[in-house]
Parts: structure tokens; C-alpha cells; sequence
């Protein structure tokens, strides 16, 4: 179903026309390994964008972006349409996207990596969480006034994001976020 609608009722494709009861409708476009995939979320979507963040994945996301602009964006990027609304899936410019089914952000992940077979391709810690800007090294030095005194004392090895200057480092909270990708690369191998 290459680049059209597929619409599924508990995993069997049927008509939707004649279809009774809760479906499934997702846009089945074709990937290549040269073109990676970017996405762009709905307001329904927030915590999804953050672990999509996580993970390395180019992820846009804003708490107020209409559906229009999101449509737009999507068009004129060649993004990937991640939604909770059948009503944004629907649209006929709407090529490439996905109705995410489940409410739980924690799974919301796995159906997208599932999907869209995204398992092996993360790199976690290369993007920004708040913004999506690419994280890069920065010298403590050219930081020290933006750090707190105990953060100076106990961390060497800091990254900012090139886009909103946020700054980042590998305290307590990096511990439990490479933990939550060891889970997901160990799920993905069961």
C-alpha cells in the first residue's frame, strides 16, 4: 500500500466504507535509507516529541501548532504527520504520517519504532529536548557564567544546543535517560 491510505480493523486491512467499529488508519509512504525521516507532531504529542528528542530523531513539535500549520510544515519539509486526529490524517496533502493509537508516551514510542522500523537508526543524545536544535561540545570555559557552582565542581564534559543555547551534561538525569535507551535497544532485540 506504498504512499496510500491503509485502513485496518483489529490488524486486517478492510474497506472503509463498510467498516463497523474502531479502525486504524495509517499512510504507508515510501522510506529510503538515504532520506532520514523527520517528523512533526500534534499538540497531543509532547512527551512523544521529547523521547523522539531523545532518541536523535529530527522532531518538531509546538503545543500550539494548529492543524493547518502543521500540514504546511509538513509539505514544505517533507515531514512525517504524527497524530492522535484522524481529521490532520485525512487531508489530502498529508503524504507521509501515522494516527498513533495509543495514549501512553512510553508506548506511543514503541508503535512509532515499530512502525517505521527505527530501532537500530537512533542517536540518542545528538538533539536538543526543548527545541530540537543539534547538541554540540562546548568548552566549560566559554559556559562557566551559565553554570551553577556544585555543576562547575563535579562536570567536565558539557554540550549546548546550537539553536536555543540550552546546556547540557552528564549528571544523574543522563544515568537514568541511558538507561531508558538500553531498554528500548534491548526490547527491540527480543
Amino acid at each position: 500500500e506504498e504512499g496510500r491510505i491503509l485502513v485496518t480493523q483489529n490488524g486486517t486491512p478492510v474497506d472503509i466504507r463498510t467498516a463497523q467499529g474502531p479502525i486504524r488508519l495509517q499512510l504507508r509512504p515510501p522510506t529510503t535509507a538515504d532520506e532520514p525521516i523527520r517528523f512533526i507532531l500534534d499538540v497531543h504529542l509532547g512527551k512523544l516529541a521529547r523521547r523522539l528528542r531523545l532518541l536523535g530523531f529530527d522532531t518538531l513539535y509546538r503545543n500550539d501548532y494548529d492543524d493547518p500549520e502543521i500540514v504546511a510544515i509538513a509539505v514544505a519539509e517533507g515531514r512525517t504527520v504524527l497524530t492522535r486526529d484522524t481529521g490532520i490524517i485525512k487531508r489530502r496533502a498529508v503524504t507521509r504520517g501515522y494516527l498513533v493509537q495509543s495514549t501512553d508516551p512510553q508506548e506511543q514510542l514503541r508503535e512509532v519504532l515499530d512502525y517505521y522500523q527505527l530501532h537500530n537508526q537512533h542517536q540518542p543524545f545528538h538533539r536538543c529536548l526543548a527545541c530540537n536544535g543539534i547538541l554540540t561540545a562546548v568548552d566549560k570555559t566559554a559556559i562557566l557564567d551559565q553554570l551553577e557552582p556544585k555543576t562547575i565542581r563535579y562536570y567536565d564534559s558539557f554540550f549546548q544546543c546550537a539553536n536555543c543555547g540550552k546546556i547540557y551534561w552528564q549528571g544523574s538525569h543522563y544515568e537514568r535517560m541511558q538507561e531508558f535507551v538500553a531498554g528500548l535497544d534491548a526490547e527491540s532485540k527480543t
